[in-house]
């Protein structure tokens, strides 16, 4: 009789459990499914050729964000010229070349450190470093040397986990046809990791896009069209930056909600080109 009462508990408390997790699960979604139709549904009226092609202009009181989709585009360059270099680098050397585990271990704690610590905090030390320290006054090159930083330990850790993928007796049967280090590392352990190396840099695409409060205090609010040398030496607001601009300093929330849709639909294509490419690389690897 009590293994009866037991077990009706049971199947009570994993049904209440189960009926829980489903609430939490559809709550959740509803509100990722809200928060994306409501920006698009403010938004994408406001988007238009001139708006996307156009530069804003005080006099005619008109709105352009082609030197903000410019200066993101600048910010992505910069970044990711700097970073996949250093992120892929740190994580060949702490996965094949470290023999002191504790120093590797140190290096991973202070990656995992960068990675949560607040992107104001980034954007302050920046501003003090780069562009006061180092002369660099407020600008793109600043601002991308400061994401560089803030991205540093994803495309490290991602990287790092790719390589821990490759099997050990590829490295073993390179080594044993005579290939040194650098080259076994160069032929064989780096293209089969480049699913990670490419995921990771997708999600800082995706980190970069998003980034603001860091660029607020390094890059600065300038919507001035320029080209790509010439613009990283000066200062531009991308496009987070100018949706707070247009939302907070202007109040123009009809142009700041369609650089939030524009953000969004960025945001999910490039979720879903890592997720496509990821499995693409994974397949042609284990072809």
């Amino acid at each position: 009789m009590l293994t009866g009462k037991h077990s009706l508990r049971r199947r009570i408390w994993a049904a209440c459990m189960r009926g829980l997790m489903y609430l939490s699960a559809g709550v959740t979604a509803a509100l990722a499914l809200f928060l994306v139709a409501y920006v698009l549904i403010k938004g994408i009226p406001h988007i238009t050729w001139d708006f996307l092609t156009g530069k804003p202009s005080y006099l005619n009181d008109t709105i352009g964000i082609l030197p903000d989709i410019l200066n993101t585009l600048y910010v992505v360059l910069a970044t990711l010229a700097v970073v996949l270099p250093l992120g892929v680098g740190a994580a060949v050397y702490l996965t094949e070349y470290a023999a002191n585990r504790r120093l590797a271990g140190a290096i991973e704690y202070a990656a995992e450190t960068l990675s949560g610590i607040p992107s104001i905090i980034y954007g302050l030390v920046g501003m003090l470093f780069f562009c006061q320290f180092l002369g660099m006054k407020t600008s793109l090159l600043a601002g991308a040397l400061t994401l560089v930083i803030m991205n540093l330990p994803t495309v490290m850790r991602t990287t790092q986990e790719s390589l821990k993928t490759v099997p050990q007796s590829l490295r073993d049967g390179a080594l044993a046809l005579g290939a040194g280090k650098w080259r076994m590392i160069r032929t064989v352990v780096l293209p089969g990791a480049v699913d990670g190396i490419v995921t990771g840099c997708i999600l800082s695409v995706g980190r970069i896009l998003g980034e603001s409060a860091a660029l607020l205090f390094t890059a600065g609010f300038a919507h001035t069209l320029n080209g790509f040398w010439k613009g990283l030496h000066n200062a531009g607001a991308t496009l987070t930056v100018a949706l707070y601009v247009y939302a907070k300093e202007r109040g123009e929330f009809g142009a700041a909600f369609a650089i939030g849709a524009i953000l969004m639909v960025l945001t999910v294509l490039i979720n879903l080109a890592a997720a496509q490419i990821g499995r693409y690389c994974k397949r042609r690897r284990g072809s």
